[in-house]
């Protein structure tokens, strides 16, 4: 590995934004539980209840008194995430990071390099060493597909389910075919944003955690000593 590879560092915006997300998304992910425990059931259009029928219904026991706060910290939270996201995002692109780092270099995009990335993550392996010089082109698909359509689908979906904001943005009511119809959306993507979570909690275990950690909160580049551990 060359060296400039082992002095890759995390910059002081990318690490702040990253663990004011990974807070934010835990508080959004309690709270939505506490708020689906109100009507564990999905559904397609505009109502719904739980004397209906449903197009999924969740083994969650309903339980009412858990919405008030629940709601308070979701909105709280959903600002925190939607505002720091954003700061993320438009430093992203001015630092040249979103180019430069989550986007697949022409080499990563060959069917063998992509089939390869595949077979290592299927014999859970990892992804390399913790100090390697980029993102594999799965992590860097995987980020890019996070920013670009689960984030949005998960802001539009939640504010289509605010009476005050459909108000003023009925087109939000078309794009998703009714409140409900947004609420399961909101509920699929969050899924999904929980499944990156835990790939990406994995592929930290896997990638030498002690060094990843220290660089994330730090900024330190890994050391060589280290990358063979």
């Amino acid at each position: 590995m060359t060296a400039r590879a082992r002095t890759v560092r995390h910059p002081l915006w990318v690490r702040l934004t990253h663990w004011v997300n990974a807070g934010a998304f835990l508080a959004l992910l309690v709270s939505g539980f506490a708020i689906l425990l109100a009507l564990p059931r999905l559904f397609w259009g505009e109502t719904g209840s739980n004397s209906a029928p449903a197009w999924l219904v969740l083994p969650l026991p309903v339980n009412l008194e858990q919405t008030g706060w629940g709601r308070n910290l979701h909105f709280l939270a959903a600002w925190i995430f939607v505002i720091n996201g954003a700061l993320y995002g438009l430093a992203a692109l001015a630092s040249g990071h979103l180019l430069r780092r989550l986007t697949p270099d022409r080499d990563q995009l060959h069917p063998r390099h992509i089939a390869a990335d595949l077979r290592a993550h299927l014999r859970l392996t990892g992804s390399g060493a913790a100090g390697a010089s980029r993102y594999n082109v799965l992590q860097k698909l995987a980020y890019l597909a996070v920013l670009l359509v689960l984030a949005p689908v998960m802001l539009l979906s939640g504010l289509t389910m605010s009476p005050g904001v459909t108000a003023a943005y009925p087109e939000l009511f078309t794009l998703f075919g009714g409140r409900q119809s947004a609420r399961t959306v909101h509920f699929l993507s969050a899924a999904l944003l929980v499944a990156f979570l835990l790939v990406h909690v994995w592929q930290v275990l896997a990638n030498g955690p002690r060094a990843l950690m220290r660089g994330m909160i730090t900024g330190r580049p890994v050391a060589p000593r280290e990358e063979t551990r």
